[in-house]
């Protein structure tokens, strides 16, 4: 048993093949997660195994070799790019005289740094809590059981049952704030889906450029960097469509190979705003190499979370690092497929916008109002918004016009002004010649 140190960050990498060797993108993200941390990486350990070993998770051998590594390099760290089981955990940091971290610690550890929101801080150390929780088993040489004497015989409760006890309450206040934060935003859900404004969630691998692009559409400052897991917190904007309509663009948490599972349980309210949207926005780096298996893997956790089967965009980002031309690309059937674009440069993201807007559909309302003498101000809206087709003066000062508008942009409207829609034989029909109409299989910017 030794005393875990408390700081350092000179970390040793270890990644195991099972059953094949290490790719150089799975070694190359795990550097990235690993910079992403704050660790200064001292060296890349890597091997190969059939399966991994009860007891160290690599054999005897390999795990002299990392040994004798950290006793060389003065690491304070080791890193495995793996998840291990709490024993693996023990035994390892037992055998190797220092702090011992897996896969699942390095990402929480990454996400505890860049959560800034309320919410994202209560995902995160909830998560910490529930994977800590099963660590507990004699870590530290603090946890042994109190000795007895004189005047310290009889009932007791050693240091280990003291932070169980005290992990559980923890666990139990932060998930009934969570479930009052989750609370919260089911309401405003429910206000959207009353109001019926769509939701529009950017998905995808991170890195991909998800939050470039939010700031982009949405002329916002949410914070981007080029980075691993630069944003968590869920962030809801407006974005404005075509033919004065809007839709709530939802930036989401970015995903990566074997996403602990803690995690997906954590930032459930997140994910939710990716269930619950009309059509998801799948960010790809169109210049990556893999982005073959970064969609697959993208897909995989959306099918884990429930939102495998909503409609998807694909968005090639960053088309400029290929010389590509941004463009939209339609399927046999006419309908969206992807586009091609630069969020950086800003080039086709007005292409994304008319896909957007064609594929939420722009549902018109087009009908007959009677407006009073004293309602010129909605008269004056209804003008500005292009949406009068004729215009006719009836006996009293009223005015009747013809409009022909977005159902969202026309309820609005109504709303804001207190306009009272009387039901009357001029009500035409919902016009969809808009998403009838021929289009070709892609078109350019």
């Amino acid at each position: 048993m030794f005393e875990r140190p408390r700081s350092g960050e000179r970390a040793l990498l270890v990644r195991v093949g099972l059953g094949q060797s290490p790719s150089k993108d799975e070694l190359s993200e795990f550097d990235a997660l690993a910079r992403s941390a704050g660790a200064d990486v001292l060296a890349l350990i890597t091997g190969n195994r059939r399966a991994p070993d009860p007891r160290l998770f690599v054999g005897s051998g390999k795990a002299e070799e990392i040994r004798s590594k950290v006793k060389d390099l003065g690491a304070d760290l080791v890193v495995f790019d793996h998840a291990l089981s709490p024993s693996q955990e023990r035994n390892l940091e037992a055998l190797l005289q220092c702090r011992v971290l897996d896969r699942t610690g390095l990402i929480l550890d990454i996400f505890a740094q860049r959560a800034r929101s309320f919410e994202g801080q209560l995902q995160v150390e909830l998560a910490q809590l529930k994977h800590l929780a099963t660590r507990l088993v004699r870590g530290w040489t603090h946890l042994e059981r109190q000795k007895g004497g004189i005047g310290l015989r009889g009932p007791g409760e050693t240091q280990l049952e003291t932070d169980r006890r005290l992990l559980a309450n923890r666990i139990k206040t932060l998930n009934a704030r969570l479930d009052k934060v989750v609370t919260q935003r089911e309401t405003t859900r429910r206000e959207r889906k009353r109001a019926e404004i769509p939701t529009v969630a950017l998905v995808g691998y991170t890195n991909a450029g998800k939050s470039t692009l939010f700031n982009r559409l949405t002329g916002s400052q949410a914070y981007a960097a080029n980075q691993l897991f630069a944003t968590l917190d869920p962030t809801v904007r407006r974005l404005d469509l075509p033919d004065a309509r809007f839709a709530l663009l939802a930036d989401t948490v970015g995903f990566v190979r074997e996403l602990p599972h803690e995690l997906v349980a954590a930032f459930r309210s997140t994910l939710q705003e990716a269930r619950e949207a009309s059509v998801l926005l799948h960010v790809i780096d169109a210049a990556d190499s893999n982005r073959a298996e970064r969609i697959a893997q993208v897909n995989e956790v959306l099918q884990d979370v429930g939102a495998g089967d909503l409609p998807q965009i694909e968005v090639y980002n960053k088309a400029d690092l290929l010389n590509e031309v941004p463009r939209v690309e339609l399927d046999e059937h006419g309908g969206i497929r992807r586009v091609w674009l630069s969020a950086q440069t800003g080039a086709g993201t007005d292409l994304l916008i008319e896909a957007i807007g064609r594929f939420l559909g722009p549902e018109l309302v087009h009908r007959h109002i009677v407006l009073k003498p004293e309602e010129g101000r909605a008269r004056a809206k209804f003008f500005a918004a292009g949406a009068v087709l004729a215009e006719s003066s009836l006996p009293g000062g009223a005015i009747d016009l013809e409009v022909s508008m977005p159902r969202q942009a026309f309820e609005t409207l109504c709303r804001s002004e207190q306009i009272r829609l009387e039901p009357t034989d001029k009500t035409c029909a919902h016009s969809e010649a808009f998403l009838k109409s021929g289009l070709p299989t892609s078109w350019v910017g």
